[in-house]
């Protein structure tokens, strides 16, 4: 069956399929507007493995994903034939994961005779944000930082020109997060645990590395970020209190770390805003729902004089809805469908939104 174009007449209904990690998420949205998100999280099955584990993950998208959907247009009160397009995550993410989603789209799309729209994950967590703060002005900044990215995009449309600024060198800012999270014993993800230890402790006790600010990197690296560095050193200050017999000042090793990873991340990004001469800022991803971070990117855009859009935390984690939203954007750009046989890039470049 040749797929039929969305409808002229009206905002087209997108239904969008996120299966990066470890969330089954389905969504529809019309035009801008969300209709329904709904999201199954196998998370607690890796939890004991302290990490996510594909193959779990890819088991859980397959039990998860029927029920979802029908829990989604349940919802929405739609019908399947109702749909103008399909969109799904096509990378970055885990190949087993992704493969699940991308299946069921594709056998979604055959059968229903709709255009299918593979979409970049990443961009998405920044296009999200339209269901939430409206349209996009003619160009923003957006800062996309989660357990496996942490990503400056420089945006003029986000269906069709995203310019990659800066990335992540080795450790993502939630992966940090993680990592220092184990080693002060805390539950997996790390994030959460640390972010509230933090609200308790002294940012300014510690005085813990701030990676890639240094004069010298800034020609090469002035929107890149590095947090490896910054994990080891808080795992030396840790490990020599420990050596020592003293207690560790927990809440103020969260406090102290949480603050380097905010600070280098809103300086580099205000920074760019500015050398762009950018006003609009969004800030997406898991890691966006940490308080510091939030704290700090507000108090910073205020001085700059930049607006600052943060999506509700519901938004931030893994969702159908962010695929959607681009999907959505996508179609309304004109741009060709996706062929049906397209493969799943675990490591998509952040200058391709839709394949």
């Amino acid at each position: 069956m040749v797929p039929t174009a969305p409808a002229s007449s009206g905002e087209p209904l997108v239904l969008g399929i996120e299966t990066s990690c470890d969330e089954t998420g389905v969504a529809l949205v019309r035009g801008r507007e969300l209709l329904v998100d709904t999201v199954a999280s196998s998370m607690d099955e890796h939890a004991r493995y302290g990490g996510i584990i594909p193959e779990v993950a890819s088991r859980a998208h397959l039990e998860a994903m029927i029920p979802t959907l029908e829990r989604t247009l349940g919802t929405a009160d739609v019908d399947l034939s109702e749909v103008d397009a399909i969109a799904v995550t096509a990378g970055p993410g885990l190949v087993g994961p992704l493969t699940i989603g991308a299946s069921a789209a594709k056998a979604l799309a055959l059968a229903l005779g709709k255009p299918l729209y593979g979409v970049n994950h990443v961009i998405g967590h920044a296009a999200v944000d339209e269901l939430v703060h409206g349209a996009f002005p003619e160009r923003v900044m957006a800062l996309v930082v989660s357990g496996g990215h942490s990503s400056l995009l420089l945006v003029d449309d986000v269906a069709t020109s995203v310019t990659e600024l800066g990335s992540t060198l080795d450790d993502a800012a939630g992966e940090a997060f993680d990592k220092v999270g184990r080693l002060l014993g805390l539950p997996y993800p790390g994030g959460p645990h640390i972010d509230r230890l933090a609200r308790e402790g002294d940012p300014t006790a510690i005085r813990f590395p701030r990676g890639l600010t240094a004069r010298k990197d800034q020609e090469k690296h002035a929107y890149d970020f590095s947090f490896s560095g910054l994990k080891t050193a808080v795992a030396r200050w840790v490990e020599a209190r420990q050596d020592a017999g003293e207690e560790i000042p927990v809440h103020d090793v969260a406090a102290s770390f949480a603050e380097s990873v905010a600070d280098v991340l809103t300086a580099k990004t205000i920074a760019a805003c500015e050398r762009h001469g950018v006003s609009t800022l969004v800030v997406g991803g898991g890691f966006s729902a940490n308080s510091q971070l939030r704290d700090m990117a507000a108090e910073r855009c205020a001085e700059a004089g930049i607006e600052l859009r943060i999506p509700p935390i519901r938004y931030c984690t893994d969702n159908g809805a962010m695929i959607a939203a681009l999907g959505s954007a996508v179609v309304r750009a004109g741009v060709a469908p996706s062929s049906l046989d397209i493969g799943v890039d675990s490591s998509m470049p952040l200058t391709v939104t839709h394949v």
